[in-house]
Protein backbone atom coordinates (compact mmCIF):
# COMPACT_ATOMS: atom_id res chain seq x y z
CA UNK A 1 0.00 0.00 0.00
CA UNK A 2 1.54 3.40 -1.12
CA UNK A 3 1.78 6.75 0.45
CA UNK A 4 -0.85 9.06 0.43
CA UNK A 5 -1.89 12.80 1.18
CA UNK A 6 -5.39 12.92 2.90
CA UNK A 7 -6.87 15.95 2.82
CA UNK A 8 -8.90 17.03 6.03
CA UNK A 9 -12.38 18.48 4.66
CA UNK A 10 -12.83 20.32 8.03
CA UNK A 11 -15.80 22.29 6.73
CA UNK A 12 -19.20 22.83 8.35
CA UNK A 13 -20.98 22.20 5.70
CA UNK A 14 -21.48 20.65 2.11
CA UNK A 15 -22.02 23.28 0.10
CA UNK A 16 -18.33 24.35 1.14
CA UNK A 17 -17.25 21.23 1.44
CA UNK A 18 -18.25 20.61 -2.75
CA UNK A 19 -17.12 23.92 -3.24
CA UNK A 20 -13.77 22.83 -2.16
CA UNK A 21 -13.34 19.38 -3.82
CA UNK A 22 -15.05 20.98 -7.11
CA UNK A 23 -11.41 23.21 -7.58
CA UNK A 24 -9.38 19.33 -8.44
CA UNK A 25 -10.29 18.65 -11.70
CA UNK A 26 -7.16 16.30 -11.75
CA UNK A 27 -6.19 13.86 -9.32
CA UNK A 28 -9.13 13.62 -6.52
CA UNK A 29 -7.58 13.52 -3.43
CA UNK A 30 -8.34 10.90 -0.38
CA UNK A 31 -10.02 12.68 1.90
CA UNK A 32 -10.92 13.26 5.66
CA UNK A 33 -14.65 13.39 7.04
CA UNK A 34 -14.48 14.24 10.50
CA UNK A 35 -16.87 15.08 13.41
CA UNK A 36 -17.78 19.17 12.48
CA UNK A 37 -18.87 17.99 8.56
CA UNK A 38 -20.62 14.27 9.50
CA UNK A 39 -22.54 15.77 12.46
CA UNK A 40 -23.85 18.65 10.13
CA UNK A 41 -24.70 16.61 7.24
CA UNK A 42 -24.88 13.04 8.24
CA UNK A 43 -23.99 9.60 6.46
CA UNK A 44 -25.38 11.27 2.91
CA UNK A 45 -22.61 13.55 2.45
CA UNK A 46 -20.25 10.55 2.92
CA UNK A 47 -22.02 8.82 -0.10
CA UNK A 48 -21.85 11.68 -2.02
CA UNK A 49 -18.37 12.37 -1.81
CA UNK A 50 -17.69 8.81 -2.65
CA UNK A 51 -19.96 8.97 -5.55
CA UNK A 52 -17.60 11.89 -6.83
CA UNK A 53 -14.80 9.57 -6.81
CA UNK A 54 -13.02 9.94 -3.68
CA UNK A 55 -11.46 7.49 -0.97
CA UNK A 56 -12.85 8.70 2.26
CA UNK A 57 -11.43 8.43 5.94
CA UNK A 58 -14.62 8.76 8.03
CA UNK A 59 -12.66 10.46 11.36
CA UNK A 60 -14.97 9.77 14.22
CA UNK A 61 -12.32 8.48 16.82
CA UNK A 62 -15.26 6.13 18.55
CA UNK A 63 -14.61 5.34 21.91
CA UNK A 64 -17.68 3.48 23.76
CA UNK A 65 -17.97 0.26 25.22
CA UNK A 66 -17.19 -3.08 23.33
CA UNK A 67 -20.79 -3.28 22.17
CA UNK A 68 -21.77 0.28 21.52
CA UNK A 69 -18.46 0.43 19.65
CA UNK A 70 -19.04 -2.86 17.80
CA UNK A 71 -22.66 -1.89 16.74
CA UNK A 72 -22.20 1.67 15.64
CA UNK A 73 -19.62 0.11 13.32
CA UNK A 74 -21.89 -2.47 12.15
CA UNK A 75 -23.99 0.91 11.03
CA UNK A 76 -20.78 2.70 9.67
CA UNK A 77 -19.35 -0.54 7.77
CA UNK A 78 -22.35 0.33 4.87
CA UNK A 79 -21.20 3.58 3.93
CA UNK A 80 -18.03 2.29 1.33
CA UNK A 81 -15.61 4.28 3.16
CA UNK A 82 -11.96 3.24 2.97
CA UNK A 83 -10.78 3.93 6.37
CA UNK A 84 -12.17 4.77 9.83
CA UNK A 85 -10.72 4.80 13.47
CA UNK A 86 -11.36 3.97 17.49
CA UNK A 87 -9.57 5.46 19.94
CA UNK A 88 -6.86 3.16 21.26
CA UNK A 89 -8.00 4.04 25.18
CA UNK A 90 -11.07 2.27 24.85
CA UNK A 91 -8.92 -0.73 25.40
CA UNK A 92 -8.43 -4.43 23.27
CA UNK A 93 -12.25 -5.40 24.05
CA UNK A 94 -13.48 -2.22 22.48
CA UNK A 95 -11.40 -2.68 19.14
CA UNK A 96 -11.86 -5.96 18.68
CA UNK A 97 -15.46 -5.16 18.93
CA UNK A 98 -14.88 -2.32 16.27
CA UNK A 99 -13.11 -4.85 13.89
CA UNK A 100 -16.12 -7.28 14.51
CA UNK A 101 -18.32 -4.72 13.55
CA UNK A 102 -16.95 -3.52 11.13
CA UNK A 103 -16.60 -6.53 9.02
CA UNK A 104 -19.53 -7.35 6.79
CA UNK A 105 -20.65 -10.60 6.10
CA UNK A 106 -18.42 -11.65 2.76
CA UNK A 107 -15.25 -10.68 5.15
CA UNK A 108 -14.21 -7.36 3.14
CA UNK A 109 -14.12 -4.18 5.62
CA UNK A 110 -12.58 -1.07 5.57
CA UNK A 111 -8.92 -0.12 7.19
CA UNK A 112 -9.78 -0.06 10.71
CA UNK A 113 -7.44 2.46 12.81
CA UNK A 114 -6.59 3.73 16.76
CA UNK A 115 -5.87 7.08 17.87
CA UNK A 116 -2.84 6.97 19.98
CA UNK A 117 -2.40 10.88 21.44
CA UNK A 118 -4.02 13.82 19.88
CA UNK A 119 -1.54 15.57 17.92
CA UNK A 120 -2.40 18.10 20.99
CA UNK A 121 -1.42 16.18 23.52
CA UNK A 122 1.96 17.13 24.97
CA UNK A 123 4.39 15.69 27.76
CA UNK A 124 2.64 17.76 30.12
CA UNK A 125 -0.83 17.43 29.13
CA UNK A 126 -0.59 13.68 29.42
CA UNK A 127 1.15 14.00 32.99
CA UNK A 128 -1.11 16.80 34.47
CA UNK A 129 -4.42 16.06 32.68
CA UNK A 130 -4.24 12.27 31.91
CA UNK A 131 -1.88 11.29 34.63
CA UNK A 132 0.14 8.95 32.60
CA UNK A 133 3.61 9.22 33.80
CA UNK A 134 5.44 7.37 30.91
CA UNK A 135 7.12 9.47 28.19
CA UNK A 136 4.91 10.34 25.02
CA UNK A 137 6.50 8.08 23.06
CA UNK A 138 6.25 5.34 25.12
CA UNK A 139 2.58 5.72 25.49
CA UNK A 140 2.11 6.15 21.76
CA UNK A 141 4.23 2.53 21.41
CA UNK A 142 2.45 1.07 23.67
CA UNK A 143 -1.36 1.84 22.10
CA UNK A 144 0.29 0.72 19.06
CA UNK A 145 1.12 -2.66 20.07
CA UNK A 146 -2.56 -3.17 21.73
CA UNK A 147 -3.83 -2.04 18.83
CA UNK A 148 -1.88 -4.18 16.50
CA UNK A 149 -2.77 -7.54 19.46
CA UNK A 150 -6.38 -6.63 18.61
CA UNK A 151 -6.28 -7.25 15.30
CA UNK A 152 -6.04 -3.38 14.02
CA UNK A 153 -4.21 -2.51 10.53
CA UNK A 154 -2.45 0.51 12.36
CA UNK A 155 -2.53 3.82 14.26
CA UNK A 156 -3.01 7.68 14.36
CA UNK A 157 -0.02 9.52 15.74
CA UNK A 158 2.03 12.17 15.24
CA UNK A 159 5.04 11.83 12.77
CA UNK A 160 7.43 12.09 15.12
CA UNK A 161 6.39 8.88 16.44
CA UNK A 162 5.99 6.83 13.39
CA UNK A 163 9.22 5.58 13.85
CA UNK A 164 8.68 3.93 17.12
CA UNK A 165 5.33 2.13 15.76
CA UNK A 166 7.36 0.66 13.18
CA UNK A 167 10.11 -0.39 15.27
CA UNK A 168 7.80 -1.58 17.79
CA UNK A 169 5.10 -3.25 15.05
CA UNK A 170 6.40 -3.58 11.68
CA UNK A 171 6.67 -1.93 9.06
CA UNK A 172 3.49 -3.24 7.85
CA UNK A 173 1.71 -1.87 10.36
CA UNK A 174 0.14 1.41 9.11
CA UNK A 175 0.39 4.82 10.32
CA UNK A 176 -1.83 7.48 9.81
CA UNK A 177 -0.24 10.94 10.94
CA UNK A 178 -1.98 14.44 11.18
CA UNK A 179 0.32 17.26 12.74
CA UNK A 180 1.97 17.91 9.24
CA UNK A 181 2.74 21.53 8.18
CA UNK A 182 4.73 23.51 5.79
CA UNK A 183 8.14 24.80 7.11
CA UNK A 184 6.70 28.22 6.13
CA UNK A 185 3.52 27.61 8.18
CA UNK A 186 1.78 27.93 11.53
CA UNK A 187 1.34 25.13 13.67
CA UNK A 188 -1.74 26.36 14.99
CA UNK A 189 -3.70 23.98 18.02
CA UNK A 190 -1.05 21.40 16.67
CA UNK A 191 2.05 20.45 19.05
CA UNK A 192 3.83 17.58 18.28
CA UNK A 193 4.67 18.43 14.05
CA UNK A 194 6.64 18.00 10.70
CA UNK A 195 6.72 19.03 7.67
CA UNK A 196 5.63 16.48 4.50
CA UNK A 197 9.24 15.36 3.43
CA UNK A 198 9.70 15.25 7.22
CA UNK A 199 6.87 12.76 7.47
CA UNK A 200 7.85 11.14 4.82
CA UNK A 201 11.58 10.09 6.27
CA UNK A 202 10.31 9.44 9.39
CA UNK A 203 7.67 6.70 8.00
CA UNK A 204 4.59 8.10 7.63
CA UNK A 205 2.62 5.96 5.30
CA UNK A 206 -0.27 8.25 5.46
CA UNK A 207 -0.39 12.07 6.27
CA UNK A 208 -3.44 13.88 6.87
CA UNK A 209 -2.98 17.49 6.32
CA UNK A 210 -5.79 20.28 6.74
CA UNK A 211 -5.79 23.71 7.43
CA UNK A 212 -2.22 24.45 5.29
CA UNK A 213 -4.59 22.93 2.15
CA UNK A 214 -8.02 23.72 2.71
CA UNK A 215 -6.99 27.74 4.56
CA UNK A 216 -4.76 27.82 1.79
CA UNK A 217 -4.69 30.67 -1.07
CA UNK A 218 -4.51 28.10 -3.39
CA UNK A 219 -5.55 24.49 -2.43
CA UNK A 220 -4.74 22.59 -5.24
CA UNK A 221 -1.48 23.88 -6.04
CA UNK A 222 -0.59 23.37 -1.73
CA UNK A 223 -2.25 19.90 -2.34
CA UNK A 224 0.62 19.20 -5.01
CA UNK A 225 3.11 20.95 -2.76
CA UNK A 226 2.19 18.47 -0.04
CA UNK A 227 2.29 14.99 -2.69
CA UNK A 228 5.46 16.13 -4.13
CA UNK A 229 7.07 16.34 -0.65
CA UNK A 230 5.64 12.96 0.59
CA UNK A 231 4.60 10.71 -2.35
CA UNK A 232 6.48 11.51 -5.21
Amino acid sequence: MGKDVIVACDFESAEKTFAFLSLFKGRKPFVKIGMELFYAEGPSIVREIKARGHKIFLDLKLHDIPNTVKKAMMVLRNLDVDMCNVHAGGGTAMMRGALEGLTRPDGTRPILIAVTQLTSTDQDTLENDLLIRMPIADVVSHYAQKAKESGLDGVVCSPLEAGYVHSTCGTGFLTVTPGVRFADGAAGDQKRVMTPSDAKKAGSDYIVVGRPITASDDPVAAYERCVEEFVD
